[in-house]
């Protein structure tokens, strides 16, 4: 699967490593020469202040983004209307964001060593047997892990207004300054929140599939899908089979085009769905899920109810000027897999590490060119992923038969190493050769029978 030749994708640019200075370029006529904005490091130096950047959003894209824009020297506001945001997310991240965001092990309420995979006939294939005695998928609450990142950053001088971004006056040149206008709610309690304004000289915009930064910038639309989940408070001796357990569910009757899952949390599980293409029928979909583990979560009692769009794909725009999205505001959600998490908090790093290091640690401005250093790094380093797993979605999650043939795949034990090694430590993995001719043979079979199931179902409905 690692070796499908990657040519396009909406929304990424496909980059390659740069030539060495002395390697010999032909020249391009300069109508066909690349339009390169060079980067601030010839911005003006900035007089008696530091660089002031607002990050609008506090999940985990805008609290790494804060982290990293105070320890670099920026003067940094994070901007979050809910301080106490319990986003509907299945809280699954992989083990490499542990130790590359130093997170402490008590916000990690489980430690996923199995999982099931079960077809729509509910053929249930374990997952797991490849992971090595270390690893594991954590389980998180969003609410506890968004308000660590948060304090955090804080503590490393951030200032936290718990606010709501309404609007944002755009300059006309290139040094003056964002005007942010924004509902405070600090010190509040209930009712209209104070109107007041903000200047900055940069903004990150953290805050989402329904980001108002982006329409602030005229970013563009996407397609969004629709996740619903349901925190069940379960018998304890049911819990125990979730001790480090996850489920994942496909089928038409659980979803259409995504998957239906029970992940574990710290006293509860966490049992949802999601959907693109049948927006109005959620329920319907979160009903035949929680039929599907209905033994499994027996005598179980509903203690949230949360839902909330996911994007399908990067938006069309993703920066302007001294604008930039990050997180589910850029549209960064895997297909597939549904994931968000890791790649809402490192883009944020990377887009604040890209405005540390134009602005020389806060002490120059910033131009569109220091920005646009982390679209670039980010398109090289994470484009491949995004575009295995959207063909991945598109070959498996069409029909039954597909998904009959995808959980058959996922029982084989080379596809489970290359399937973790890639999610744990987020690289899409070269692959033995052997080994990849043998699961394209294997996958080519399962599909054919997966065809012919669906030629001969097709044949019992007329």
């Amino acid at each position: 699967m690692n070796s499908i030749a990657l040519k396009t994708f909406v929304g990424l640019r496909q980059t390659s490593s740069d030539a060495p200075h002395f390697a010999a370029q032909p020249r391009l006529p300069p109508s066909h020469r690349k339009l390169r904005i060079v980067a601030g490091k010839f911005s003006p130096k900035l007089q008696g202040r530091n660089l002031r950047v607002a990050v609008v959003g506090g999940g985990p894209a805008g609290g790494a983004a804060a982290e990293a824009l105070a320890k670099g020297g920026v003067e940094t506001f994070l901007i979050e209307r809910k301080l106490d945001n319990c986003k509907p997310c299945g809280g699954a991240i992989p083990l490499c964001m542990v130790g590359e965001f130093d997170l402490p092990l008590d916000i990690i309420d489980r430690r996923v060593t199995k999982m099931k995979m079960i077809s729509p006939s509910n053929v249930a294939v374990d997952i797991g047997r490849t992971l090595k005695p270390h690893e594991y998928i954590g389980m998180v609450r969003r609410e506890v892990l968004d308000a660590y990142l948060r304090e955090r950053a804080k503590e490393n001088g951030a200032s936290v207004i718990n606010g709501l971004f309404m609007k944002m006056d755009i300059p006309k040149d290139n040094n003056s300054p964002y005007v942010l206008h924004y509902s405070s709610y600090d010190n509040k309690i209930g009712g209209a929140g104070e109107k007041r304004t903000l200047e900055v000289d940069a903004v990150i915009g953290a805050d989402g599939a329904n980001s108002r930064v982006a329409k602030s910038i005229d970013a563009g639309e996407y397609e969004y899908a629709i996740a619903f989940q349901e925190r069940v408070k379960i018998p304890d001796d049911k819990m125990a089979y979730y001790e480090d357990l996850a489920e994942m569910y496909v089928g038409d009757d659980v979803s259409p085009d995504f998957y239906g899952w029970v992940f574990p949390k710290c006293d509860h599980v966490a049992v949802g769905t999601g959907t693109v293409t049948h927006k109005g029928d959620i329920k319907k979909f979160q009903l035949a899920t929680r039929k599907r583990a209905e033994d499994k979560i027996l005598g179980g009692k509903i203690i949230r109810v949360e839902a909330h769009p996911i994007p399908e794909h990067p938006r069309p725009r993703r920066l302007l000027g001294r604008v930039a999205l990050v997180g589910d505001a850029a549209g960064y959600v895997t297909k597939c897999s549904g994931e968000g998490i890791y790649f809402a908090a490192k883009s944020g790093r990377m887009c604040a590490e890209a405005i540390v290091e134009g602005s020389e640690n806060g002490k120059r401005m910033v131009e569109e060119g220091d920005l646009r250093k982390y679209l670039e790094k980010w398109d090289k380093t994470y484009w491949p992923t995004y575009k295995v797993l959207d063909v991945l979605q598109k070959v498996f999650y069409r029909s039954n038969p597909a998904r009959e043939a995808f959980v058959e795949m996922c029982a084989d034990e080379y596809v489970q190493k290359m399937t973790f090694d890639s999610y744990l430590y987020k690289t899409v993995v070269p692959g033995n050769p052997l080994e990849d001719l043998k699961l394209a043979i294997n996958t080519i079979g399962s599909l054919v029978r997966a065809s012919a199931i669906r030629r001969e179902m097709n044949k019992l409905n007329v």
